[in-house]
């Protein structure tokens, strides 16, 4: 009974401590799913956007769904950006990722901060305070293009 719950525990703590990047069978599959989750916060954080500068009339409900996705989709990309994924299909990022990982997390560490943020302050219906938020959300995302993505 040891040995099996040895066993167990050993099998246990290897698939937890395997890179997030092996549930990938490719790269090119981490590189499709990371750009997917950018795609999608994109478009959701531009609808808030358009919002925000006057593109767009305000609707408080819409400002809050897309503001609540950008929020779960701010969680996702991350773990696409493991060993190898830096090859394999066309992409934009850029080779700092890799060199200089402890940087890039603190990056993404702030968006989702920040995307958090944006989506308590939509839920207030307050169009200011959605124009505050987008802004401090959108200067992360550009901080982290100029530093990690090619233009």
């Amino acid at each position: 009974m040891k040995k099996l719950a040895a066993f167990i525990v050993t099998a246990a703590a290897a698939v937890l401590s395997a890179p997030a990047s092996a549930q990938f069978a490719k790269a090119e599959d981490a590189i499709k799913y990371r750009q997917s989750a950018f795609f999608v916060m994109g478009q959701h954080f531009s609808r808030i956007g358009a919002m925000a500068n006057g593109k767009a009339p305000f609707d408080a409900k819409a400002a809050q769904e897309s503001a609540d996705i950008v929020a779960v989709m701010s969680k996702l990309p991350w773990e696409a950006f493991g060993a190898g994924t830096d090859k394999g299909a066309p992409t934009k990022a850029l080779p700092a990722i890799w060199s200089e990982q402890a940087k890039y997390k603190e990056h993404a560490d702030k968006l989702q901060a920040e995307a958090t943020k944006l989506a308590a302050a939509a839920k207030t219906g307050n169009l200011d305070n959605l124009k505050t938020s987008f802004g401090a959300t959108a200067g992360t995302c550009k901080a982290c293009h100029d530093a990690f993505r090619s233009k």
